[in-house]
């Protein structure tokens, strides 16, 4: 490679040149930022998001160009955290936002289902990688094995729904990654090609996973009630208890991840969540996760900056993963849950 400006030659992988100061990918740059731009101005925050992503990773770390990209991308995340664009927001003031409110009241049914189908399109749509249903066929042939073929394809079902959870969130702030990987016997795995920006956007990712996780196991005792059947029962047991598990603060799990974001009283209060709901299920693994949370609280990890939605996610997971890892499954061995 030769620089553009001076003819300097350039070692690969160099994104600045060392005599005149020239950016290496300065033309793809250029295209990026009028691909950002474009989208911004259609009101279009993911395209933009993904598009000054994809710069960040072509500018020098440490540069002014790479501090001004990173805080235009820290910016369009929040506005997707948001929903909207930022200062798109009505002049009509409450009254707009009380008529937003009524209409998506009598609209909720189809909101509902409109939701559940953009989901159902994203887990077909996973399918279609080659690599994730061959390792997906290994896991199965491993836990039908052990297990038997029903409960066998309901608990890797369970863990794509989980890891579908993480490339839906990586999909919507942008970053790239690679379909989700089974390694048989002991999960699944999504590896990210690009990094969060921040703590808050890598808790949104990380705990996306426990909550579509929880969406698989809530669908598999929905169909216990409907069904009778104790194979649902069992399968939404041992999901829920896997997600409960990916819960523990612990890096590089789930509730790791969740958790750096957290500040002390916030995780004090998960604590407390997490205690409460094993003093109602007398689940051990919730006595494992208080004390890893605690060890966090107390100084160990240092306390974030504090986020509201992550603190409120990690409880609202940990009542009701316990809850359904506390189901009795008929005809099962007598005991407080498949996890103690």
């Amino acid at each position: 490679m030769q620089c553009e400006g001076c003819r300097t030659e350039l070692a690969a992988g160099r994104l600045e040149c060392p005599v005149c100061r020239q950016l290496t990918h300065r033309r793809r740059l250029e295209e990026l930022a009028d691909e950002a731009a474009r989208a911004s101005e259609a009101g279009q925050d993911r395209p933009a998001l993904a598009a000054w992503r994809n710069a960040l990773e072509l500018l020098p770390p440490g540069s002014r160009q790479y501090e001004s990209v990173a805080a235009r991308v820290s910016q369009l995340s929040q506005q997707v955290d948001r929903g909207g664009q930022a200062g798109s927001r009505s002049a009509w003031g409450p009254a707009a936002g009380t008529l937003a409110t009524a209409a998506l009241l009598a609209w909720k049914g189809k909101v509902l289902l409109l939701a559940v189908a953009s989901k159902a399109k994203l887990l077909v749509a996973g399918l279609g990688k080659s690599g994730t249903v061959f390792s997906m066929l290994l896991s199965l042939g491993v836990y039908w094995t052990a297990f038997g073929w029903w409960f066998a394809s309901g608990l890797v079902l369970s863990i794509y729904v989980h890891e579908m959870g993480h490339v839906a969130a990586l999909r919507r702030y942008g970053i790239r990654a690679s379909a989700p990987m089974f390694l048989p016997g002991i999960g699944a795995v999504v590896r990210m090609k690009q990094h969060p920006i921040d703590a808050r956007e890598d808790a949104r990712v990380g705990l996306a996973g426990p909550i579509w996780g929880l969406g698989a196991a809530v669908a598999s005792y929905a169909m216990f009630l409907a069904t009778g059947a104790p194979i649902w029962a069992a399968i939404a047991r041992v999901g829920a208890w896997l997600n409960l598990f990916n819960l523990l603060p612990v890096m590089p799990l789930d509730g790791g991840r969740g958790f750096r974001v957290l500040s002390k009283g916030q995780r004090l209060a998960v604590v407390a969540a997490v205690l409460l709901a094993w003093w109602l299920t007398t689940e051990g693994l919730l006595l494992l996760l208080a004390a890893v949370g605690a060890f966090w609280a107390f100084g160990v990890r240092e306390p974030g900056d504090g986020d509201t939605r992550a603190c409120a996610e990690f409880v609202v997971l940990v009542a009701c993963l316990a809850a359904l890892a506390a189901i009795g499954v008929p005809g099962a061995p007598a005991g407080p849950s498949a996890g103690s």
